[in-house]
């Protein structure tokens, strides 16, 4: 990176170490608004924030590794996490899960597309079973999802983003 790049690059992990006055008890707050800022934990970003906080980046490294919450992988504008509980599974999530991976062009070793707009997860319970199958886009909770449910909400996305 050229260096104003890199400045512009590091001003947002700047700004928020500043937000919380660089106090490393508030480390896990810096994280996550540093995952929402990048989308995920950058390996120099971290290694920045922990030489500015005053800390190891072994320290911070095995607080991000340990919630689950985090994630030192870019992930896509629109998670997509498709339940695969035992009430999901039985109603048909597997099904769904090709159907996506298929749609976005996605082989079974990745998970985001090359234009980082989907990143595509399964998870054991989203905790809506009465749903089954649930499927959320971000933050954006989706029951009793078909096949065809799934385009529909892959179309309006798609729409959205001008595509």
């Amino acid at each position: 990176m050229n260096n104003t790049k890199e400045a512009v690059y590091f001003n947002s992990a700047i700004k928020i170490i500043q937000k919380y006055n660089k106090d490393k008890s508030k480390l896990i707050p810096i994280l996550q608004d540093i995952q929402k800022e990048y989308n995920y934990l950058p390996e120099d970003i971290m290694t920045f924030v922990a030489s500015t906080l005053g800390i190891t980046p072994a320290n911070l490294f095995s607080v991000a590794t340990f919630y689950s919450h985090f994630t030192l992988k870019p992930k896509g504008k629109y998670i997509i996490r498709i339940c695969d509980g035992t009430a999901c599974h039985v109603r048909g999530s597997n099904p769904l899960l090709i159907e996506i991976k298929k749609t976005l062009k996605l082989n079974d070793n990745q998970t985001t597309t090359p234009d980082m707009l989907f990143t595509v997860e399964t998870v054991s319970c989203l905790g809506a079973c009465g749903l089954a199958p649930v499927v959320v886009v971000n933050e954006d909770v989706h029951g009793e999802v078909t096949k065809e449910k799934l385009r529909e909400i892959l179309t309006n996305i798609l729409k959205n983003e001008g595509k």
